[in-house]
């Protein structure tokens, strides 16, 4: 049994989203800490690697968290593979780069899709001030999410709508935690909707399964 499953939706961000450029220069007058952009549009993007980092971080608290990811739930190393020497195993699961995509939509309500947070922490034996300028991705803005399920010569009916049941909590949860940084004061707060599967290559008949199990996702 070979194949692969397209699994799409939409990320709406419900608070400010800062998912950081990693210490790239800033000039004179801008935000401190930039948020990711798209190369050719020049707009906000979701990183695959911080939707799977944080995916993965969610499921492997509920079902298993190893001492290192080689050593997290079967589940868990099934979906998210692993490079452990001697046990390599491929990801079934992979992500995409999520770029903004509802950018007209804002244009109409003369907004932009970022927007500078000021921040500042003070020294508590010198009272000194440490100002700083965090750039986040404004409420309401939206990304496409695209992840490629494959379905590998060891997948069967049972394991495969296991997995989708994974996916599905997986997302449940990350909608209580965060996408990006500072999330404990508030930020990153996502909502995931009209998630729904479609096999793209090789046959499935359990396509209506598998979207009733996303169904339940942003409900």
């Amino acid at each position: 049994m070979n194949g692969k499953i397209l699994i799409i939706g939409t990320i709406e961000i419900k608070t400010g989203m800062h998912i950081g450029t990693g210490g790239d220069f800033a000039a004179i007058g801008a935000a401190d800490s930039p948020v990711t952009r798209d190369a050719l549009s020049n707009v906000p993007y979701i990183p695959g690697t911080s939707l799977k980092g944080k995916l993965r971080k969610v499921l492997s608290e509920k079902y298993g968290r190893g001492e290192s990811p080689e050593k997290d739930a079967p589940e868990i190393i099934r979906l998210f593979g692993t490079s452990a020497k001697n046990k390599a195993k491929a990801a079934r699961l992979m992500f995409s780069d999520a770029v903004l995509c509802n950018k007209d939509e804002l244009d109409n309500k003369g907004v932009v899709p970022t927007e500078i947070k000021f921040e500042n922490t003070i020294n508590r034996i010198t009272g000194v001030a440490n100002p700083r300028q965090i750039e986040r991705v404004i409420r309401g803005a939206k990304f496409p999410l695209e992840l490629i399920y494959t379905i590998d010569t060891e997948s069967d009916e049972k394991e495969i709508i296991e997995d989708f049941k994974i996916i599905a909590d997986g997302l449940k949860l990350l909608e209580y935690d965060y996408l990006g940084g500072h999330g404990t004061r508030g930020y990153g707060r996502v909502h995931f909707a009209d998630v729904k599967a479609e096999c793209v290559v090789g046959d499935s008949d359990i396509d209506d399964q598998i979207n009733e199990i996303l169904g339940s996702v942003g409900l």
